[in-house]
């Protein structure tokens, strides 16, 4: 019985805290880029999403990050991408309060190299379009305010994010 009464009280909660993003809902997600091959320390990153279609949502996404490489060389990355995300609440049947997604992002690395002490420096990035996968998580303490995590892999992106997420 007492299984019960708390599987029911959190299905209530889950439906009266939070709700994922909808059809013609606007997201904005801020927080931390986790560490990744073009910039091994923790950088920033900025994105919107915005629901499209019952399921599926659309967004744009820039990261930065900066890397010493040595003492006469410090690169600085930025990466911006347009990215769309399935969300499989629906289809596997998880409360809204949590949301669980994957997608495609495609977008543009550019990379800045400072090596005034080493004219022989040869940069190891170049500045370049690609495509990067995406697999991650919300969860939303109310209507509007949430916490997500995401793992990337591909060209664009890697690594991983996280941070929050705020549903106007």
């Amino acid at each position: 019985m007492k299984k019960i009464i708390i599987s029911a009280a959190v299905m209530i909660s889950a439906t009266f805290f939070g709700q994922r993003v909808q059809k013609g809902d606007l997201q904005l997600n801020a927080g931390l880029a986790l560490p990744h091959r073009y910039a091994e320390n923790v950088g920033l990153y900025a994105g919107l999403d915005y629901g499209v279609y019952k399921d599926v949502t659309v967004g744009i996404e820039a990261r930065f990050g900066d890397k010493d490489y040595d003492n006469d060389t410090r690169g600085r990355w930025l990466g911006v991408g347009v990215n769309g995300n399935y969300h499989f609440n629906t289809l596997m049947s998880i409360p809204d309060n949590f949301d669980f997604y994957a997608g495609l992002t495609v977008g543009f690395n550019s990379f800045n190299f400072d090596h005034p002490n080493n004219p022989n420096y040869h940069d190891p990035y170049k500045s370049e379009p690609g495509v990067s996968a995406q697999v991650g998580g919300r969860y939303y303490f109310s209507n509007n305010f949430g916490i997500n995590a995401e793992a990337n892999a591909g060209g664009v992106f890697n690594g991983g994010k996280i941070g929050i997420s705020y549903k106007f």
